[in-house]
């Protein structure tokens, strides 16, 4: 049985993991979890943490410890943005928009990762608009 495939969108920065940690901080704002008064870090610290992300998460950026470079192979539930090859593939001119991002996920042309999350600059009138983040929810 697997998980749950999620997709969620955060604020442009240029610095992609400066955005993902302002996506978690405001994400983790919005819903705790049950695990009040903590930060994202403070979080994954925390083994009660680790139980309830690694049997089911959150199906948000709250699922990653952390993002890892683009060309990093790494196993393991870390966020990893696109290369500019790996976009190209299905946003040809490499400045996807958020509703080719969307036709790319639905038409299988653009994968859900295996226990990581991926994540790409969204752009509108071909200016960075926002971030998309997806992945699959442990299970």
């Amino acid at each position: 049985m697997g998980g749950n495939e999620w997709t969620q969108t955060g604020p442009y920065q240029p610095d992609l993991k400066a955005a993902f940690v302002q996506t978690r901080a405001e994400t983790l704002a919005r819903d705790n979890h049950g695990f009040e008064g903590r930060s994202v870090e403070e979080l994954w610290r925390d083994p009660a943490w680790h139980e309830y992300i690694f049997t089911g998460g959150t199906a948000t950026v709250l699922d990653f410890p952390s993002m890892i470079d683009a060309t990093d192979r790494s196993d393991g539930p870390f966020m990893r943005p696109l290369t500019d090859e790996e976009i190209r593939t299905w946003s040809p001119d490499g400045r996807p928009t958020h509703e080719e991002w969307n036709e790319a996920l639905a038409s299988g042309r653009l994968d859900y990762p295996d226990v990581q999350g991926n994540c790409t600059v969204l752009y509108k009138n071909g200016e960075p608009a926002g971030i998309g983040y997806w992945g699959v929810t442990t299970d």
